[in-house]
């Protein structure tokens, strides 16, 4: 049985942290909004009549009249909850509320859960969230116990660390280092297996910083897209280093077998390119983080 969860609201486009130029409520993001200020329509309408056949995942939250997703509540430009109000905003975010809103759930149906990263397999597999958006890497090894949608973004492994610090500039200077990152994350594990590295786990990135900030750890490791958004939100403590280091695929993770979600999902990636340019380049292209849509598999 499903858990009842407190859902998530959205009054607007605004990211604090970031000092992103904030949108009044009603933005062109908003499924079903009045417009921006500048008279924008939504990007997107909630979807009438859907009908997913075969589709267990649809099936169960058409029954509930909720739409459950698992997202990351502390990374800013991607997926972030403020802290005073709730709101939850970034590129993540509104992914999954595209995809809510072309599965017919408007916004007051959807809730969303924050779940660590080493949690994601498990909750999908409980069938205690629908589906998850937040920086999900597309793994062999994860695909073997749910499936994924996607991917809707690509981004490498990078490194950021204390903005006076010169002494790392990529992975091999890591060896007598230490390198924080989150429990069950692919960037820890890659840290950890190929550059023979000293690495402290976390429940989150946040923490991350925080330790890396008071001089407790020497660098952060995850995806560039998610650091970028920590330095745009402190410049002067805060830098990334090197180059990415590898290649790290977002997808929406989804419950093994689901194909009809998958395929549904997937098409929505194909026909909305204007809708994802639209929410890249509000979100992501301001804190320096440069990407193109990719194809899904």
């Amino acid at each position: 049985m499903r858990m009842t969860r407190v859902a998530g609201t959205f009054a607007g486009i605004a990211i604090a942290a970031l000092a992103l130029a904030g949108c009044n409520s009603g933005s062109p993001t908003s499924p079903g909004g009045d417009g921006d200020a500048d008279g924008g329509d939504a990007l997107w309408e909630v979807a009438t009549d859907v009908s997913l056949e075969g589709s267990p995942t649809f099936d169960r939250a058409s029954e509930a009249d909720e739409i459950v997703i698992g997202v990351k509540s502390d990374q800013p430009g991607l997926g972030y909850e403020d802290a005073v109000s709730g709101e939850r905003s970034g590129f993540d975010i509104e992914i999954a509320r595209w995809i809510a809103a072309s599965l017919g759930f408007d916004e007051e149906q959807i809730t969303f859960e924050t779940i660590p990263s080493a949690n994601r397999e498990q909750e999908l597999v409980n069938g205690n969230i629908d589906y998850y958006v937040g920086t999900y890497s597309m793994t062999d090894a994860r695909d073997e116990v749910i499936d994924f949608a996607g991917p809707y973004f690509i981004t490498g492994q990078g490194l950021l660390v204390a903005a006076d610090d010169d002494s790392i500039s990529g992975p091999e200077d890591l060896a007598d280092k230490v390198t924080c990152s989150v429990t069950g994350s692919t960037p820890l594990q890659r840290i950890r297996d190929e550059y023979n590295g000293e690495v402290t786990e976390r429940q989150t990135y946040s923490e991350c910083v925080e330790q890396l900030l008071s001089g407790q750890v020497d660098a952060i490791t995850t995806d560039e897209a998610i650091l970028a958004g920590y330095v745009a939100e402190d410049p002067d403590n805060l830098k990334l280093t090197g180059s990415p280091f590898s290649e790290e695929r977002y997808g929406v993770g989804i419950a093994d077998g689901d194909t009809v979600l998958k395929d549904h999902i997937n098409t929505l990636f194909t026909d909305g390119g204007d809708v994802w340019t639209a929410l890249f380049e509000e979100y992501l292209e301001p804190s320096g983080v440069e990407a193109t849509q990719p194809e899904v598999d």
